[in-house]
């Protein structure tokens, strides 16, 4: 294996070979200015340029994928330059341009991948690989080696078909750096645009919702045959793997179908948004997420049910906020029959009035429901705008706020009673009370 060491070796001897000390410190003053240069731009235009809600296009700040950008652009032009005024090799340029790349890829990956990924180990596992590759390949170019290895690469691999073909371990690495290239590239372009359209003011969520998994799915696809025959891998013989896909979709996985689906049909018809109050299955919750194969419901307990989208399509959903956000809630109250029931009522649709989450319209209203062995069961009607908030807390501060009122007033509210009578039998007159000591 021949150890070249380009270009490292080509700055060593431009160091030795010198005619003037003046012609390498020019080359690192330019270095230096390129990337001095770069940084104070970056800084500045970052600065100046405040960052959007609506475009997110990386995790943290652009200056971070601005100044190497900016950096490696600045030096090569500069080597440009100065190979036409000096004599001498600008191998020192070279190696610091070499330096530059994987710097600027590395950041543009971890700006990228911010978004595209969630947070988690995955997305640092990812980065960690590009950090790695990518300062492997410097090395192996420093040294000379990378050619060799590329070629060594290329000249194993597997013969598959009838043609004969070939596949060595430099395509599958082409291939695999493609797709990778593409996908990520499709999610970033998605992920800008959903962030925009979920930005915008002027759409309902739903259609948000929407617009951004139908830009994600066409994008992928998009990137998946552009990807491709990039790699070398023939489109027509999909065929085979859709009439698979089809077969299996007849079968096994006719549910998991169903489910993405019905997801974007709940979606289009807009029968389902999210924020809505609803009752599925006799849970009853605010729609939190709508997602491709599920819906997630969160009820007044904290608790989040994942729903298959197949079941808001197939069987009845109680929406109690499909036309009117206004719900409302009925809270019983039992007084007894000596109780002035008229002040009772009032002082019932007196204190849900005063609550600050009860609305004016349409107004609280406290009426007799009936009468029953153990009092007069009334009832209280009020409404709400924010069912989403839960309704336990409102009905506890009606409710002691309730019991101080009537207590004032002097209005009993009754509680289980028995009564227990001792009858005298003419057996047990005759019969003489004994007692023990």
């Amino acid at each position: 294996m021949d150890f070249n060491l380009s270009p490292i070796k080509r700055s060593f001897d431009a160091v030795v070979q010198a005619t003037s000390p003046a012609d390498l410190a020019v080359q690192a003053a330019v270095c230096a200015a390129t990337i001095g240069l770069a940084w104070m731009l970056a800084r500045g235009i970052c600065a100046r340029v405040p960052g959007s809600r609506r475009w997110k296009f990386g995790k943290g700040d652009f200056e971070r994928v601005a100044f190497p950008l900016l950096a490696l652009l600045f030096t090569a032009i500069a080597q440009r330059i100065v190979a036409n005024f000096q004599s001498t090799d600008s191998g020192p340029m070279e190696v610091v341009i070499s330096l530059l790349v994987p710097y600027a890829l590395i950041r543009i990956a971890s700006y990228i991948l911010g978004i595209v990924l969630p947070e988690g180990g995955m997305q640092r596992s990812i980065i960690r690989w590009i950090v790695a590759i990518a300062w492997l390949g410097v090395i192996l170019h420093l040294v000379g080696l990378l050619p060799e290895v590329l070629d060594a690469l290329d000249s194993h691999g597997i013969v598959i078909g009838k043609n004969r073909h070939e596949i060595t371990a430099l395509d599958a690495l082409k291939a695999v750096t493609a797709l990778f290239l593409a996908i990520t590239v499709a999610l970033w372009l998605s992920r800008v645009t959903e962030t925009r359209v979920m930005a915008s003011g002027s759409m309902e969520i739903t259609t948000k919702v929407v617009i951004g998994k139908v830009v994600r799915i066409t994008a992928i696809l998009v990137a998946i045959f552009v990807a491709l025959p990039l790699a070398g891998i023939d489109v027509t013989t999909l065929s085979i793997f859709s009439g698979a896909l089809g077969v299996g979709l007849g079968f096994g996985l006719q549910k998991i179908a169903s489910n993405y689906v019905s997801g974007f049909i709940v979606l289009l018809d807009r029968s389902l948004r999210i924020g809505d109050v609803v009752t599925i299955d006799g849970r009853r919750g605010e729609v939190k997420a709508i997602e491709s194969r599920y819906t997630v419901i969160k009820g007044s307990d904290g608790v989040e049910s994942i729903i298959p989208n197949e079941t808001l399509i197939t069987t009845s959903v109680s929406h109690h906020t499909y036309s009117d956000p206004k719900v409302s809630l009925v809270i019983p109250v039992t007084v007894a029959y000596e109780s002035d029931i008229q002040r009772a009522c009032e002082l019932l649709a007196g204190i849900a009035k005063g609550h600050h989450r009860v609305i004016a319209d349409p107004p609280a209203a406290a009426r007799v429901k009936q009468l029953t062995p153990a009092g007069v069961d009334l009832e209280l009607t009020v409404w709400i705008a924010d069912p989403s908030v839960g309704e336990g807390d409102l009905r506890s501060d009606i409710l002691k706020e309730l019991i101080q009122a009537y207590r004032k007033a002097g209005i009993s509210i009754p509680y289980p009673r028995r009564e227990v009578r001792m009858i005298a039998t003419p057996e047990m007159q005759e019969t003489p009370v004994q007692s023990t000591t």
